[in-house]
């Protein structure tokens, strides 16, 4: 079985003295939509990444999902919002 994984959200935050904890609510807020609710049901394994944005004082984070390249496809399809790393 083949896997892929997959950015399936983005978002970014401002400058702030604790990012994770301000990054909790966009991430909790995204798995109650449909599509979260799909990857959370569907991935085997979840995760986010942070990124620092020296240039804005942000940081950018990506939720990003182990899928089978069946439902890597599928989301893809479904959801159209979706790339690769």
């Amino acid at each position: 079985m083949d896997t892929v994984k997959v950015v399936v959200h983005k978002f970014s935050i401002g400058d702030v003295d604790d990012p994770e904890i301000y990054a909790a609510q966009p991430i909790y807020e995204w798995q109650q939509t449909e599509a979260g609710k799909w990857v959370m049901d569907n991935s085997i394994d979840t995760y986010w990444a942070k990124h620092n944005d020296y240039t804005t004082y942000s940081y950018h984070y990506q939720v990003i999902a182990t899928l089978t390249e069946q439902d890597a496809t599928y989301f893809a399809l479904k959801y159209d919002n979706v790339s690769t790393t």
